[in-house]
């Protein structure tokens, strides 16, 4: 699975870590970094549905990494 990732999704895992992305379940997930839209609109999505990282729920809120996550981001 680390090969198939790209640098901007490893950055992306690595701003969730840090606590600074928001998601939504509700529209496929989209991501907020520091308060802006993430300028791919498929990266939440794409890091979802691969079980790297999850939203609380339907309402906007903390984006967090799974334990998927958290091993793939150590490993890289």
């Amino acid at each position: 699975m680390l090969t198939s990732l790209s640098h901007r999704d490893l950055a992306v895992l690595r701003a969730v870590a840090a606590g600074r992305c928001e998601m939504s379940g509700a529209c496929g997930g989209s991501l907020t970094i520091d308060g802006l839209c993430c300028c791919d609109q498929f990266v939440g999505p794409r890091l979802a549905s691969a079980g790297l990282i999850a939203a609380g729920g339907s309402q906007p809120g903390p984006a967090r990494l799974t334990a998927s996550g958290r091993e793939l981001l150590a490993a890289a």
